[in-house]
């Protein structure tokens, strides 16, 4: 049994999290955007994936030292040559998860 205020706070966390999504597609769906920031924009999914990707390889160990994370380097070979491959986004996320998940299983 949910209580009313679970109920509010899901509410309110989908709110949150919907809107600035929507907001911005309604307001310039019906503008004509500059070429440049266009291509600006088509960055955007590189740079996000990249720093996701940055996150993982690259751990702060006790010391303060930056070390190589060898789990994730060894799943980002395969998704690096299908990234190459394909240039397509969900095969690249695909494979790496894949990739991951069986190191993860069998090493």
């Amino acid at each position: 049994m949910m209580s009313s205020y679970m109920f509010w706070i899901l509410i309110g966390c989908a709110l949150v999290t919907i809107i600035p999504r929507i907001l911005p597609f309604i307001f310039v769906r019906k503008l004509e955007l500059p070429e440049s920031f266009l291509k600006w924009l088509s960055y955007i999914p590189i740079c996000i994936l990249t720093a996701l990707v940055m996150d993982e390889l690259l751990m702060e160990s006790e010391h303060g030292s930056i070390r190589l994370d060898f789990t994730a380097f060894f799943a980002g070979i395969p998704t690096l040559f299908v990234a190459i491959w394909t240039k397509s986004l969900s095969y690249t996320v695909i494979t790496g998860v894949v990739a991951m998940a069986l190191i993860r299983i069998f090493f």
